[in-house]
């Protein structure tokens, strides 16, 4: 009894967790593209947190954040008045299409039309932080 006691304890732990694992490398495959996509951002944008602001703000802990919450960046009127918080939600909005979410911002990028690559990005932003 004991010993179907632990093979059935070991077995529902292996599908317990299974799914976990699946989630995980889910996740990492996420990170993984949005880093690769992230790169088209990089002629402007940095995501280190020793790294000083660009062209574009360092992207370093913006999830959550103000907008305009970097000092070291001279951001447009429209985002310093915008007192938006990047939200998953926000950003992605925002990766859309830039211009559209916010009138009067700098950023000269087009936007992300794809949602995959929307959402890869915001993956691979929250493991900036």
């Amino acid at each position: 009894m004991l010993r179907v006691s632990f093979f059935a304890a070991l077995a529902g732990f292996v599908v317990a967790t299974s799914g976990q694992v699946l989630a995980d490398d889910a996740d990492a495959a996420l990170v993984k593209a949005g880093s690769r996509v992230f790169n088209a951002c990089r002629a402007c944008h940095v995501a280190d947190a020793d790294q000083d602001s660009g062209l574009g703000p360092n992207l370093w802990a913006v999830i959550g954040a103000k907008s305009a919450h970097r000092d070291d960046f001279d951001y447009s009127d429209a985002v310093k008045k915008a007192g938006i918080v990047w939200t998953d939600e926000n950003l992605d909005k925002w990766l859309a299409n830039p211009k559209a979410f916010l009138s009067g911002n700098k950023m000269a990028f087009i936007g992300l039309p794809k949602e995959e690559d929307r959402k890869a990005v915001i993956a691979f932003l929250k493991t900036k932080k």
